[in-house]
């Protein structure tokens, strides 16, 4: 129990029993004080008979004892409430405060009635903690921040983990530091990334969704061109070659176009090349033609002249995990979020495959943004203890690097810093169809294949269709969507 929980609740008592003793301060010799009944009560009228004999008049000298018993009472709670104390054997039982024993008659009231009373919610604390950060009450915020430091763990339950990120958020947003957090070294990085992926099925279940798509695009095709504007570490592609290796009739020729961004070339330790070469290999392993151009530009720079389409080739271009980093209409100008659609669509692909965190924190403003990165992350963090042990320090180093940057972002950055914007499928749907994109079906052999797997992990990992998009939850709240257009 926390210290600034116990000057609260003093605070709050002194309030209520202040208007009953108000006229002790006035009392001069000579006078009476009549009390009812109903306004005041010695605690230890609970005992003997049960009754209080307040129909008398009170002199002031039994006020005055009165009041010191309550306020010796007072420190009696105070001694419970903020003290360890035990019972020391040595002593007849009696209770040790420190070094020091005590011998109080009412102890054990006082500590049943605080053990009685229920303990602060960590969810319930950092909200408020949000909240009073929304409306700028600085001093409250420092208040709970200090609460909070003794309530979170990176080693506890997933909401005490998670809480020790998004207070990390909080204090980073009061200190506007919160675009300064730093990224471990390239391979420890690249470390954590191929344990989140082993575990974890968030990215096989985009990956294999998109795959599912693009395989049923072009199953009668002999040139592919895919486009792939966060090729990452080319993870997505070594099933989908290998599928094509084995397609009846013989493999197409595929070409792969690779964007890049900095967190993955710092994870990799160095540029696309590294992809390339292994993909190259791969494909040679099957026998499968196979041709691979990096393009070293950010995705907000991308222009048709970086892509090199060539006749006879269809063309299916991969968004997996990637437009929410790209700033909209409520960042900039250019608006890179809906450009690139537009310049997606005017290269007239077979299809095009998404794949986002089904979350919104895109427009959000802080508060209500916190409450969703709350519920999230949340779900999340859970999910993760099915994969890991709650003690394992593969978990800590995966959600501390893979996961906490985001959370930290989310919360504390603004503007053109804050690059975890994230949307529901509602809304990418808007800005895909103005882009004049239509839906692609979805293969419900595929759909089929992803379900089996991810039950696999746990039970309680569930994956629906709703409305031409498919969804991955943990329990009841959706995680990742999945979706087509042409």
């Amino acid at each position: 129990m926390s210290n600034a929980w116990y000057y609260q609740s003093m605070q709050e008592f002194e309030v209520v029993c202040k208007p009953q003793f108000q006229t002790l301060d006035n009392v001069t010799h000579g006078n009476n004080l009549f009390i009812k009944p109903e306004l005041y009560c010695t605690l230890d009228s609970s005992s003997g008979s049960g009754d209080c004999t307040l129909d008398s008049p009170v002199t002031e000298s039994s006020v005055t004892d009165d009041l010191n018993d309550f306020r010796h009472k007072l420190r009696q709670l105070e001694t419970v409430m903020l003290s360890d104390l035990y019972e020391d054997p040595e002593n007849n039982g009696k209770l040790s405060v420190g070094n020091g024993v005590v011998d109080f008659p009412d102890i054990e009231i006082w500590k049943e009635m605080v053990e009685g009373v229920p303990k602060r919610d960590l969810k319930d604390v950092l909200i408020a903690c949000a909240n009073a950060v929304s409306v700028n009450d600085y001093a409250t915020s420092q208040l709970l921040i200090s609460e909070l430091q003794q309530m979170v763990s990176v080693s506890g339950e997933p909401i005490q983990r998670l809480g020790a990120y998004m207070l990390e958020g909080l204090v980073a947003r009061l200190s506007n530091s919160g675009s300064s957090i730093c990224s471990p070294a390239s391979h420890e990085l690249l470390s954590y990334t191929n344990i989140l992926y082993k575990v974890c099925p968030y990215f096989k279940f985009g990956y294999m969704s998109a795959n599912g798509a693009i395989a049923e695009a072009m199953k009668d095709e002999n040139r592919v061109h895919i486009i792939d504007f966060q090729i990452g570490q080319g993870s997505q592609w070594v099933p989908l070659i290998q599928a094509f290796a084995a397609r009846r009739g013989g493999p197409p020729h595929i070409r792969i176009t690779a964007f890049d961004d900095s967190t993955s070339a710092q994870t990799r330790g160095g540029g696309l090349n590294i992809v390339g070469q292994r993909l190259c290999r791969l494909a040679r392993s099957f026998n499968l033609p196979f041709e691979f151009h990096p393009v070293s530009v950010s995705v907000s720079e991308a222009g048709l002249q970086h892509f090199r389409l060539r006749a006879g080739e269809a063309l299916a271009v991969n968004f997996a995990f990637v437009l929410h980093g790209l700033a909209d209409e409520s960042v900039s100008t250019e608006n890179h979020r809906d450009r690139i659609l537009r310049l997606v669509k005017s290269m007239k692909p077979k299809v095009v495959t998404l794949v986002e965190q089904e979350s919104n924190t895109n427009t959000a403003a802080f508060y209500p943004r916190f409450l969703e990165a709350l519920d999230y992350y949340n779900a999340m963090f859970e999910s993760m203890d099915v994969s890991l042990p709650r003690e394992s320090k593969e978990r800590i180093n995966v959600e501390q690097h893979c996961l906490a940057k985001g959370v930290v972002n989310i919360i504390a950055c603004e503007g053109d810093e804050r690059v975890e914007r994230h949307e529901l499928v509602g809304k990418w749907k808007l800005r895909f169809m103005m882009a004049g994109f239509s839906p692609y079906p979805l293969s419900s052999l595929v759909n089929g294949t992803i379900k089996t797997l991810m039950k696999k992990y746990s039970e309680r990992y569930r994956v629906e269709e709703r409305d031409g998009a498919l969804y991955l939850g943990w329990m009841n709240r959706d995680l990742v969507a999945s979706c087509a257009w042409k």
